[in-house]
């Protein structure tokens, strides 16, 4: 039986995550985990988060993470999502600065003064409810997707890989924002799947059936 491993360090909504993968992947074993020969054993990996950076540094620290999330995302089909696709980028402005994962090279920037370029007017941070998302490239993970399907977000810093090969989709908040990066057996998401109906169930199903 195949196996998804949900990392566990202590912050974001792991069990909704579960859930939707179970619905979706009813034949493999999806389990929560802060075991790091369980992550570094299973077939796939998820790497989900919400709330600060810099929590989430510490706490991967404090659970001994670090490098078996480094490992996991360079190894086999790994899932980020939310705060995972920020972590794994080289550095966020968030509290002053955090340096994270470096596992693909880019930044996380703040939201700042953000306006409509229609109306004019200003928007709000953080960006939260339910937005497109423009597939810039074909993707396993796209997979049955339609083109600018709604997903849903909740954050106030954005993706800003060094490299543009890196963005699999992107979003409009005030600009268009990369909301979607993929590199070889790696794809993480800005937006949170298992909150975003059919479209973020597929993503998911695509996922438990992707093989990079």
């Amino acid at each position: 039986m195949a196996s998804i491993a949900i990392i566990d360090y202590g912050m974001g909504n792991l069990r909704s995550v579960a859930k939707a993968l179970e619905q979706v992947a009813p034949q493999a074993r999806v389990f929560v985990t802060q075991n790091c020969h369980d992550i570094l054993h299973a077939d796939r990996v998820v790497f989900p988060g919400q709330g600060s950076i810099r929590d989430c540094m510490r706490e991967l620290a404090r659970w001994d993470l670090i490098e078996v999330v480094q490992d996991a995302a360079r190894s086999k089909p790994f899932l980020g999502l939310c705060l995972g696709p920020q972590a794994l980028l080289d550095f966020s402005e968030e509290n002053g600065g955090v340096e994270c994962l470096k596992v693909l090279p880019g930044r996380v920037i703040w939201f700042s003064e953000l306006h409509d370029p229609v109306s004019g007017e200003r928007l709000k941070v953080p960006h939260m409810g339910w937005n497109q998302v423009h597939q810039v490239r074909s993707h396993p993970l796209w997979a049955g997707i339609a083109q600018d399907s709604r997903f849903y977000f909740v954050h106030s810093y954005y993706l800003q890989p060094a490299d543009e090969a890196l963005v699999a989709g992107c979003t409009r908040y005030g600009f268009d924002f990369a909301s979607a990066i993929a590199r070889d057996n790696l794809f993480a998401v800005q937006f949170h799947p298992e909150k975003s109906a059919q479209a973020g169930l597929r993503l998911l199903a695509n996922f438990a059936a992707w093989r990079p």
